[in-house]
């Protein structure tokens, strides 16, 4: 499948270096990052909420869940997970639970993490579970110029999925 074509055409816009990484098929985060040798905290995983305000897409570390106590606190909202037919009917161009970490391509607000502010390089699924999307750190977050950010992540729990 390659990258979803909204986020290829945001990103040749941009004018901003990246590379696509190919990785051999993987179902979720930890299992990316191991397969494609990237370590977690370098892999930003994005996690669809919802409201009803709309949706909400967070953006932590990979090693890390969206805190989503202190998330809804910081924006005075009731934030929940988006279901499964949430995500698949917005991200139509993308495989399922291969969502990328910039909302901008389907008009979908974004809010990152601090922890993802000081890191050389950034990687991030493009679309589908096969290929990685591999940028600078600074780059990525001109990307994000216009998201809001803060510390909204927390280590995992022992049996954490998002």
């Amino acid at each position: 499948m390659a990258i979803a074509k909204r986020l290829e055409a945001l990103l040749e816009a941009s004018g901003l270096p990246y590379e696509i990484q190919p990785h051999p098929r993987s179902d979720y985060s930890a299992q990316t990052a191991r397969r494609s040798h990237v370590p977690l905290e370098q892999l930003a995983k994005p996690v669809l909420l919802a409201d009803e305000y709309g949706y909400l897409l967070a953006v932590v570390p990979a090693a890390s869940r969206v805190d989503l106590d202190r998330l809804g606190h910081q924006l005075h909202r009731r934030l929940e997970l988006a279901t499964e037919a949430e995500i698949d009917g917005l991200f139509r161009d993308c495989e399922p639970g291969a969502l990328p970490a910039l909302g901008e391509p389907w008009e979908i607000p974004t809010v990152y993490d601090d922890a993802l502010r000081d890191l050389a390089e950034v990687f991030f699924e493009g679309g589908d579970h096969c290929d990685l999307v591999r940028m600078r750190g600074g780059d990525y977050l001109e990307l994000l110029a216009s998201a809001l950010h803060g510390p909204i992540s927390r280590p995992p729990e022992v049996d954490a999925s998002y």
